[in-house]
């Protein structure tokens, strides 16, 4: 079994930088898949190391591991759902406008020439944001 296009589980972490424990992980939730083992040791196709990168992009994105099995046909081959990308893109931006206002609302706070934060108009906005956001999340978390 020492075909070129197969390697290790050691070599898959190594070239994925993923540990073990976290390879065994997504063979067991389906997202990859040995094809078969060399004594006790787990032997993988080699185009597994992309698969991961897929993956941990996928991780990065947010995406769920089960959206991201959904990714791949049974083979392991990418099936990516172009419109999923883009919703996902889009609820990306939307958090990125989000924490940009944040960030900008965090700073003026605390450049603020007011001696109580709690006295400036902006600081005061914020807080009605941040109420807002905080029970839109809560709501949201709850319809789940």
């Amino acid at each position: 079994m020492n075909n070129r296009n197969e390697i290790d589980i050691r070599e898959v972490s190594k070239r994925s930088g993923l540990p073990s424990s976290t390879l065994r992980f997504y063979e067991d939730k389906g997202l990859i898949k040995s094809c078969g083992r060399r004594g006790i040791t787990r032997i993988f196709k080699t185009m597994v190391v992309e698969q991961l990168s897929l993956i941990c992009l996928g991780r990065y994105a947010g995406f769920s591991l089960d959206e991201i099995r959904a990714m791949f046909t049974v083979n392991g081959n990418p099936a990516i759902d172009r419109d999923q990308l883009l919703q996902r893109a889009d609820e990306l931006e939307k958090t990125i406008r989000r924490l940009e206002a944040m960030c900008d609302g965090l700073r003026h706070v605390a450049n603020c020439p007011e001696e109580n934060q709690l006295e400036c108009p902006n600081f005061q906005n914020l807080i009605k944001k941040a109420t807002k956001l905080q029970q839109k999340e809560e709501r949201k978390h709850k319809r789940r």
